[in-house]
């Protein structure tokens, strides 16, 4: 007879923890992100070109949402649908930028920042509202890492369609601990091209180290 200890498996070598993280975003005309790692080491490689670091963030870090739909149907004599199909599958990524530069004002604002400069002898910088926003979309990686004994591991979220679909307040004010910042919710759209909305990326030579304690096979 087998005891709860004999068929138990808890490895504490595979809890993960975001250490760190950045949200790098890039104009759609950009290079999309087909892998972090590269070599038999597993070492993270260069972003393509176009991909800026949004910078510091909030506490909170970056918040992945995922919501779902569905539709069941009901029959006579059961109690339960018998049957559900999802309708619906979107995944959100919510972020508060806590640095004030080119890369947020655009986003915060929703303008195309390529040809703006600042004023010739004040430096001033200004920004009008347009009357219609135009829906810009972007390519979206957030990448996160962990420590191990065997080195880093990466663990990423890519999006190569993303559009901001939520602004949150901005406060000026010198109450509390928040800076000036800005809450960005990017949605996740399907890529033509690529054929996805949304990418799951784990590397790195922590990552490698333990595929097999994961149970991931890795291909010869």
């Amino acid at each position: 007879m087998p005891t709860y200890s004999g068929v138990a498996d808890k490895k504490n070598q595979l809890i993960r923890r975001a250490r760190d993280g950045s949200v790098f975003i890039a104009p759609r005309s950009a290079t999309a992100i087909s892998a972090i790692t590269s070599t038999s080491a597993a070492t993270l490689v260069a972003l393509p070109a176009g991909y800026e670091d949004l910078g510091y963030t909030s506490t909170d870090g970056v918040t992945y949402g995922r919501e779902t739909e569905s539709s069941q149907v009901r029959s006579f004599g059961s109690t339960e649908p018998t049957r559900e199909d999802i309708t619906s599958d979107v995944v959100t990524m919510q972020v508060t930028a806590q640095e004030t530069k080119m890369l947020s004002i655009g986003l915060m604002t929703g303008v195309d920042t390529s040809a703006l400069e600042a004023a010739a002898v004040t430096g001033e910088f200004a920004i009008a509202k347009p009357d219609l926003p135009n829906p810009r979309y972007y390519h979206v990686l957030g990448l996160f890492v962990d420590e191990s004994s065997d080195g880093e591991i990466y663990m990423a979220r890519y999006m190569p369609n993303a559009r901001i679909t939520e602004f949150g307040e901005t406060v000026y004010t010198s109450d509390g601990d928040d800076p000036v910042q800005v809450s960005l919710t990017f949605t996740g759209f399907r890529d033509s091209t690529l054929g996805y909305s949304h990418k799951w990326i784990f590397g790195g030579p922590g990552w490698l180290a333990l595929l097999e304690d994961m149970g991931i096979e890795q291909a010869t």
